[in-house]
């Protein structure tokens, strides 16, 4: 099985596990930072993600970029996905009412949901939209405080996959909101790619949308 860990690598040598870090030490390029990308590997690339069993895995693209499919198909444990949800309210109220009626239901509900989880103490991968930047900050603290490390997992997908995404599950977002989410998400990829981790966060795994139609499995062990 072709697998791969986030602090060792079946391509050759070993790194230690990634210690947890202070969040104010975690932003900006630093030496414990670890990057891993997969991407350009004309799906050749791991079939399995392992995490430490303290960790925290955060999923983060643009809307559209595969997020929830890859979270259902390839996490066995604990996910947290805000689509899942809406899901479940729009099955019991979207005939009646409009979305936004509900959206502070479906929000207090998800968050309420992700409480539970991290409070189980068990490894969690969760869904994020990239905008609620307050999240992330909460996860890290989290991550911090169970002596594990905060991994994101970011999906770089074009703009038009994106929206390509969004026609196949019949919803999509609006003009300025995909902006706002493009605008982002560029922002975020750069500074991964030179190797300065958003603020609490101790990994990252980068996936173009090959590597995720491979990745199979995301699992914590240990």
């Amino acid at each position: 099985m072709n697998r791969t860990t986030a602090y060792a690598t079946t391509w050759g040598g070993a790194l230690p596990k990634q210690p947890a870090v202070p969040a104010g030490e975690a932003c900006g390029p630093f030496p414990r930072a670890v990057v891993r990308d997969l991407r350009a590997r004309a799906g050749r690339s791991p079939h399995e993600l392992s995490f430490g069993p303290d960790d925290l895995v955060v999923v983060t693209g643009l809307p559209g970029s595969g997020k929830s499919t890859l979270m259902r198909r390839a996490v066995p444990g604990v996910r947290i996905d805000s689509q899942d949800t809406r899901d479940r309210f729009d099955a019991r109220l979207a005939r009646f009412l409009p979305y936004a009626v509900y959206r502070p239901f479906v929000r207090l509900a998800h968050y309420t949901g992700l409480r539970r989880a991290l409070r189980s103490g068990e490894g969690v991968v969760v869904h994020d939209c990239g905008t609620q930047a307050w999240v992330r900050a909460w996860l890290a603290r989290e991550a911090k405080k169970r002596g594990g490390t905060l991994h994101l997992l970011l999906l770089d997908v074009t703009p038009g996959q994106a929206r390509d995404g969004q026609r196949e599950r019949g919803r999509g977002v609006s003009r300025y909101a995909f902006a706002r989410h493009r605008g982002a998400m560029t922002r975020l990829l750069r500074a991964v790619e030179e190797g300065r981790l958003p603020e609490g966060c101790g990994a990252a795994v980068l996936l173009d949308r090959d590597a995720a139609d491979v990745l199979k499995r995301i699992e914590f062990v240990g």
